[in-house]
């Protein structure tokens, strides 16, 4: 579990990215949230400061009856073999007319920023970023893609104005059998 001052320093982290004033960030038109729950691997990120390190990083979602999104982020730190982390923020739909803008809730009552401004037609894989350009997140419903799509994407990240050379992959390792 996660304690509290993590979890403070965390939130100050997302709130002074907030002082800067940048050009509009373009999202996905529509989100269809029950298509988009569920689990997504983390394939690389300019990481937060709790993420460093993290290897089989994944994200899952659960929308929950009021409308709010139970959201589970679990990795292993520094090695495959490393302890588990789990924070469990939750998120809030703050756009509902495209469902691609949420706050993501990891102490109350701060509400960081989180959009959705890549997502392909059939939910494998998506690019969560921030207007603050500072983090962002490459994941796909599977624990690797190909260097195609992964340059792909990074050139959309860096067309929103990302400095792309922060971009880390995230170690995934699964034994599916």
């Amino acid at each position: 579990m996660t304690n509290t001052p993590v979890l403070c320093c965390c939130a100050a982290l997302f709130l002074l990215g907030g002082c800067q004033s940048l050009p509009p960030m373009a999202t996905v038109a529509h989100v269809d949230l029950p298509r988009f729950m569920g689990q997504w691997y983390v394939i690389a990120s300019i990481p937060t400061f709790i993420e460093k390190g993290a290897h089989n990083a994944v994200e899952s979602y659960r929308l929950d009856r009021d409308g709010t999104i139970a959201t589970t982020f679990t990795f292993r730190a520094g090695a495959f073999d490393g302890e588990e982390k789990r924070h469990t923020p939750r998120g809030f739909v703050v756009d509902t007319h495209s469902n691609a803008v949420w706050g993501m809730q990891f102490v109350w009552p701060i509400k960081a920023d989180y959009r959705i401004i890549y997502l392909t037609d059939d939910y494998t894989q998506t690019v969560i970023a921030r207007q603050q350009r500072d983090y962002v997140w490459v994941m796909a419903r599977t624990p690797s893609i190909s260097d195609e799509v992964y340059q792909r994407m990074l050139k959309l990240i860096a067309d929103q104005g990302y400095d792309v050379s922060k971009i880390q992959k995230v170690p995934q390792r699964w034994n599916f059998e």
